[in-house]
């Protein structure tokens, strides 16, 4: 069995558990995928057989809220990863492989994009119509969690990545928008929210289309949560036409199996709303996740995020103060403090792998 860094004790505690409890002795095992979180996810191969061991360390991540959610999702027929084998104590998950293939690959190379979203807002229908038992014992994505996501934006996006900590009349002013968003996101039905259902984390399978990754942080919120995440991608960006048709026959399809979000312009308010919520958080986690975690991958999507945030909140009157903050306090700082980040991250990366090492 092979390992990447003899120093990594949660790696060595993994590679024990596999070949002396589980029986995998002899096998490759290789990294798999890391999210934004403290959890990793290795692929462990033997012979023709592939598995997932998910790595999540107790203290930080307890693997129960996993547990739990992929049951729920595999019981109302999600294709999701099946649970082999498991030690909660020690934060250690032997997963089904549900394989590569993300969906953003085939996305960014244009390949059978209608047919993906099709299966994707297909599978999300089956998630908030047959999942309505299940969500009410999920935790409620509330006023509470919706402004604490909020503020991640003036410490760590403004106050860190820009150096631009807002004053007094701009504090005032995001509170009263971050008031505004969670207000919207409130009032519409609620429903089980996967929190994370975007083209990383569904896969293209040989079984049924998406294989749904990453669900353990699931609440009880706002119907547009999850379509929000999926249409307006972090990692992908469609002209607003095509999203909107989009979103509106995912409203056809809810509709037809019992659950009315309304009409189109309420609908469509919602839901921008609901994603300007989301990636005003997106910005301050993806800051955070390079100033306190070391992750410098994201810094390359947050001009996409960015853009999200300025051409939504300049669609509303009661955005609009937010639209024109970003256009005379956060544009001009952007561009610099990206360039910044980027030379930290390469000084960074020099200083731990320097040349000869």
């Amino acid at each position: 069995m092979h390992v990447t860094d003899a120093s990594d004790s949660r790696l060595a505690l993994l590679r024990q558990w596999v070949t002396e409890d589980l029986g995998f002795a002899g096998a490759h095992i290789e990294p798999a995928s890391a999210d934004a979180s403290f959890r990793r996810y290795f692929r462990l191969i033997r012979g023709a057989d592939s598995y997932i061991v998910m790595d999540s360390p107790p203290d930080k991540e307890p693997v129960a809220p996993f547990i739990g959610v992929a049951q729920s999702l595999l019981g109302i027929g999600l294709n999701v990863p099946v649970i082999l084998a498991r030690d909660p104590e020690r934060g250690l998950l032997l997963l089904s492989d549900l394989g590569k293939r993300q969906y953003l690959s085939d996305l960014l190379a244009g390949r059978d994009v209608e047919r993906l979203y099709a299966d994707a807002l297909d599978a999300l229908v089956r998630l908030q119509t047959r999942g309505a038992e299940a969500a009410r014992g999920l935790p409620p994505y509330d006023r509470a969690a919706l402004i604490r996501e909020m503020n991640l934006l003036p410490e760590w996006f403004l106050g860190r990545h820009l150096g631009l900590p807002p004053t007094a009349a701009e504090r005032a002013m995001l509170e009263r928008l971050f008031e505004t968003l969670a207000h919207s996101a409130l009032a519409q039905p609620a429903v089980f929210v996967h929190r994370d259902y975007h083209s990383r984390n569904l896969l293209i399978t040989d079984e049924a289309n998406p294989g749904v990754l990453d669900f353990q942080d699931a609440v009880r919120g706002a119907a547009t949560y999850d379509v929000v995440s999926l249409l307006k991608d972090c990692y992908i960006a469609w002209p607003r036409e095509r999203v909107i048709e989009w979103l509106l026959g995912f409203r056809e399809r809810l509709k037809h199996a019992g659950l009315d979000l309304g009409a189109d312009e309420e609908l469509i308010r919602r839901f921008d709303l609901m994603g300007l919520q989301r990636h005003i958080k997106v910005l301050g986690i993806f800051a955070r996740l390079f100033y306190r975690d070391g992750k410098a991958g994201y810094l390359e999507d947050l001009p996409r995020v960015l853009a999200y945030t300025r051409e939504t909140a300049a669609l509303y009157p009661e955005t609009a103060d937010f639209a024109r903050y970003i256009d005379e306090r956060i544009e001009p700082r952007f561009e610099a403090a990206q360039a910044n980040a980027r030379a930290r991250a390469l000084s960074a990366a020099r200083s731990a792998h320097p040349p000869g090492s």
